[in-house]
């Protein structure tokens, strides 16, 4: 099993959007993931609610069966279509990934 999290912060103002509106925008696409693109096993995504308090505004933990399932799931055209979206609103991404 590998645990796989993501987190991002993201610019203030991007695709002609506010940051907050972006989070919500970045969630809904992550979300519609899961259950299309095949590998996940646990997928869950958070906006920080704590903006002052955090380095990071959006979470990503998820958990596949393998690193072959992950990389799977790192190319498949909907996973890269929300990166798209993603790379254009953040600023900074930090990812762990682990095995457990």
């Amino acid at each position: 099993m590998l645990k796989h999290i993501v987190l991002w912060k993201l610019k203030d103002e991007a695709a002609g959007a506010s940051k907050a509106e972006n989070a919500v925008e970045m969630k809904k696409r992550l979300d519609a993931l899961v259950g299309v693109v095949p590998g996940p096993v646990e997928f869950e995504v958070g906006i920080n609610i704590d903006p002052e308090g955090g380095v990071s505004d959006i979470a990503l933990y998820s958990v596949f069966e393998s690193r072959e399932a992950l990389k799977a799931y790192a190319v498949h055209p909907k996973h890269v279509e929300a990166g798209v979206f993603i790379k254009q609103v953040a600023e900074e991404r930090r990812c762990v990934d682990y095995e457990f």
